[in-house]
């Protein structure tokens, strides 16, 4: 592969790079994720998409690049499993997406979290989820056997895909993100429409990317659900709007509730480990009010997840 042309088509700015074809970013994109690209060009090639941008065909020849090297799971019976990548953390307030896991396994909707940490001014998602009684699965087995056996498992990116978990390590490297950090929120384990995507962004801009996105990845009978992030994390913002677009067999679906105006409900300060599993154990109890935004994404969940 021709690296230098590469970085010089892509390399050029926002206003002149060329955006590859589906082909082309396919066969890169795979390179990358095999590790097959020198260290040197892999940065220039990371940093050059950072700041051009992804079009929608570098983004499908990315996607399938990365699909192709996913570890397969088996899909568990009844409802379709819900994927809530994990990738950033606590910084302000409570991690809740431990919360919505939890309710959807309690209602026997399966649900497999996955993800990487590597930021040191956060709390650890997998700190947090192994304080709540659900450690990180070692192998790909046990995690099937948990999906199976409590409806709820969590495993390490490097195990579903080594090498977009190695591009993901390189952000402290790079300083900044790049194309991994979006495309691992597309990811699939499962047979095709057996699992429900929930793609939770934080920047506007993204939300129009992956809304062109989705409908394609969702056309052989998958579900997806696009949201806001909260500090990254795939849980709805308790005080905002809700912002809740389904997609079903290709197609997309606003799923706001009636009620879509801020509310002045109270954001958990429960950010270490050991205080956030306390808080989310508490509202499962019913010692605690379940906030009214969570319980609205879990039942487009459920919906998504059995129709």
């Amino acid at each position: 592969m021709d690296y230098p042309a590469l970085i010089k088509e892509l390399g050029r700015g926002a206003r002149g790079a060329r955006d590859l074809n589906r082909e082309q970013a396919e066969a890169l994109f795979g390179a990358m994720l095999d590790g097959q690209v020198p260290d040197m060009e892999l940065g220039a090639l990371l940093i050059a998409l950072r700041v051009k941008g992804e079009s929608a065909d570098e983004v499908a020849g990315f996607l399938a690049a990365m699909q192709a090297r996913t570890a397969h799971l088996v899909a568990p019976d009844g409802p379709r499993t819900v994927l809530l990548p994990s990738f950033n953390g606590a910084r302000k307030q409570a991690n809740l997406m431990p919360l919505v896991a939890r309710l959807l396994a309690r209602e026997g909707v399966p649900v497999l979290v996955f993800g990487r940490h590597d930021f040191d001014s956060r709390h650890s998602p997998f700190e947090l989820l192994e304080a709540m009684g659900l450690p990180v699965s070692q192998t790909l087995d046990d995690a099937q056997a948990r999906l199976a056996a409590q409806r709820l498992a969590v495993l390490p990116l490097s195990l579903l895909n080594p090498g977009l978990n190695a591009l993901m390590a390189l952000r402290p490297r790079l300083g900044v993100r790049n194309s991994a950090h979006s495309l691992a929120k597309l990811l699939d384990p499962f047979p095709a429409g057996r699992a429900v995507r929930v793609v939770a962004v934080t920047h506007p801009e993204y939300l129009d990317s992956m809304a062109a996105a989705l409908p394609g990845l969702t056309a052989g009978g998958g579900r997806a659900l696009l949201m806001r992030a909260s500090e990254g994390e795939a849980y709805a913002h308790l005080r905002r709007k809700a912002h809740l677009i389904g997609f079903r067999d290709g197609e997309a679906s606003p799923l706001h509730p009636a009620d879509t105006t801020d509310l002045d409900w109270p954001l958990s300060p429960a950010c270490e480990p050991g205080e956030n599993a306390a808080f989310i154990q508490a509202v499962l109890a019913g010692q605690e009010t379940l906030p009214t935004r969570i319980a609205e994404q879990v039942a487009a969940l459920r919906v998504l997840a059995t129709n």
